[in-house]
């Protein structure tokens, strides 16, 4: 899976505000693409909320994202928010 790692500097984006911009970066160059998976880790919510899915202390919803054609994972503010794509 492609990582992204955004950083914003002198403005704070809200969930909504970062995940529009991740669909930005997830549309370029391809004509379709899903949202997966997300966690607002701020927040401490995610999606989907599969807890049969961790893997060795990996988060569930990132594993899900991944076995689910996630092929690009954005990140924003180390992880404040993260966005998986397919």
């Amino acid at each position: 899976m492609e990582r992204i790692e955004c950083r914003v500097a002198g403005y704070v984006l809200d969930f909504e505000q970062a995940k529009a911009v991740a669909r930005i970066i997830a549309m370029s160059g391809n004509e379709f693409t899903t949202l997966v998976s997300w966690c607002d880790c701020e927040k401490g919510v995610h999606s989907p909320q599969c807890l049969q899915c961790e893997i060795k202390e990996e988060p569930a919803w990132e594993v899900y994202g991944r076995n689910h054609e996630g092929r690009l994972r954005i990140s924003f503010d180390d992880d404040r928010f993260v966005y998986i794509f397919s």
